[in-house]
């Protein structure tokens, strides 16, 4: 039995060391799959086209108000934004009504949220769990699809745009 909780911890420690320093630095080939021309409302009223973005790195942050994980994230993802004002962070309520998403943002001190009542980026966007983080190209492709809670996304946000930053 000792041995299995052994073999257990193991796992665990390769898990999170994968976690945080493989997955950052992992991103598909280019043009492998292009980002769709989706275009969702803002709570500041206007609205976000993805295709608007082309030129620049576009982290497009996955997420619903009720999600655990993703009030752990949210947080680290602001900071990294905020840092960062010159890359395109869009936080994406998704699958919820405006007054919650709205109510959220306030509590948490988000900006440049977008809304996805319907859950469209589920098909759109492949996403499959909160939260995830989907990163787009200059050129307007998919490059990297992280999903689930990272400690470390802003160092995986930070080598993104070292590596796919206007050439």
């Amino acid at each position: 039995m000792k041995r299995a909780w052994d073999v257990l911890a193991v796992l665990a420690i390769g898990f999170v060391l994968w976690k945080l320093f493989i997955v950052p630095r992992s991103f598909s080939a280019p043009g492998s799959e292009p980002a769709p021309h989706a275009v969702f409302s803002r709570l500041d009223g206007g609205t976000f086209h993805i295709t608007s973005q082309r030129g620049h790195v576009v982290f497009l942050d996955f997420f619903a108000t009720w999600c655990g994980p993703c009030r752990v994230e949210l947080p680290l993802v602001r900071a990294w934004a905020k840092a960062n004002p010159a890359v395109t962070v869009v936080p994406v309520d998704v699958g919820e009504p405006r007054g919650v998403a709205l109510d959220f943002a306030q509590r948490n001190g988000l900006s440049n949220v977008a809304l996805d009542p319907h859950a469209d980026a589920r098909g759109i966007f492949a996403v499959q769990g909160f939260p995830t983080v989907v990163v787009v190209d200059p050129v307007g492709d998919i490059r990297a699809r992280w999903e689930g809670l990272n400690p470390a996304i802003g160092l995986a946000m930070t080598n993104a745009v070292k590596q796919l930053g206007p050439r």
